[in-house]
This record gives C-alpha cells, sequence and structure tokens, in this order.
C-alpha cells in the first residue's frame, strides 16, 4: 500500500500482479466505482520528468504510467485476468525496458470521471478478482518540504501562502486633481 510520501514504485506494482496471475484485474476509481471489465490496456508510458521546484531546486524522477480505456461497447462480462496484463507488459517490455524505480500512475478517465493519473493503493484479493484501488494523485510544495520558501533558504513560506496585497493609494495632481475626488461625481 501507498502512502502520499512513498508512492509505489513501478518494480513493486508488477511484483504484486505476479504473485496474483489467475485472478481477474479490477481497477476501483472512486468508492463503489470500477473500471469497465471490458477495458483495454492502451499504452504503458515511462516518463522521466525534469523540474525545477520554486525554492529553484531541480528535481528529477521517472513514471511509469498505465493508460485504461474503456470502449464504448461493454465487450467482456469479466474483466482481464492478470497473467494476460502481465503479457502486455512483456511485450512493452522488449521495446521498452521500464525502470523498477519508476513511480507507477494509472491512467483513466470516462465520460463520467475526468481523465486523470492516480496513483495504486490498497489491493483486495478476492476469490476471483484482484482490485487495486486508485487513490488521486495530489501537488505538493518541494520548497517547503525543505523549510525554504521560494527562491530562499528563509523558511518563510512566501510564495505558497495567500498573496499579500497592497491597498492602493488615490494621490492628488495638480488643480485638476482637486476637481475630481471620490463621490464628487465628476467621473
Amino acid at each position: 500500500m501507498m502512502n502520499q510520501l512513498n508512492p509505489m514504485t513501478w518494480g513493486e506494482f508488477k511484483n504484486t500482479l505476479e504473485q496474483n496471475p489467475d485472478l481477474h484485474l479490477q481497477f476501483q476509481y472512486e468508492e463503489g466505482k470500477y473500471v469497465d471489465s471490458s477495458y483495454h490496456i492502451t499504452e504503458i508510458k515511462q516518463a522521466p520528468i525534469v523540474s525545477v521546484d520554486c525554492g529553484g531546486q531541480m528535481n528529477s524522477w521517472t513514471e511509469v504510467i498505465v493508460q485504461l480505456w474503456e470502449p464504448s461497447v461493454k465487450e467482456a462480462d469479466r474483466s482481464m485476468k492478470v497473467g494476460k496484463a502481465l503479457k502486455i507488459v512483456n511485450l512493452v517490455e522488449k521495446s521498452l525496458p521500464l525502470n523498477p524505480n519508476a513511480i507507477v500512475k494509472i491512467e483513466f478517465g470516462n465520460s463520467k470521471f475526468d481523465t486523470r493519473q492516480m496513483y495504486p493503493g490498497e489491493f483486495v484479493s478476492g476469490d476471483e478478482a484482484f482490485t487495486v484501488n486508485l487513490v488521486p494523485d495530489f501537488t505538493q510544495c518541494k520548497a517547503l518540504t525543505r523549510d525554504q520558501s521560494c527562491g530562499t533558504n528563509s523558511g518563510s513560506a512566501a510564495c505558497c501562502g495567500p498573496a499579500v496585497l497592497e491597498k492602493p493609494q488615490l494621490v492628488e495632481v495638480g488643480e485638476e486633481a482637486s476637481a475630481c475626488t471620490p463621490g464628487s461625481g465628476c467621473c
């Protein structure tokens, strides 16, 4: 099971699947809502990410993203078995070796659920099904996790807190300014 600080790696995810090859693979994307049993694994992407956070620190990591798609017409009453999903993984890995230390995400959406990338959370194995409960992705301020603010080491959360706006000042300029003041009706 993953938590927000330690997302599951591709190696951990694949190993968990390999322990359950004969079960039907299901994905729960919201409480009580499952990806339709006719789903396809349409692609597996490996994405190297390089970023610079608001504190000026460069970060890099790799993600493996498994994309699921529901066809518009139901094609199957039962979801594919884990073993079939692993055959797709093996086919992909013949052309694209997947980094076992990469963070794994599942990408899914349908007409009632906006497409998004989610993390595998809890795994539930039952009599015939192996269910992957998906949890939403999250954003974070990496500078704050290092006790920094944007561009400094001061420990202040200036970039991540609410913006402080200065109240505009009314300034009179020349003789005309005295004729047009707030509430005078000239404007």
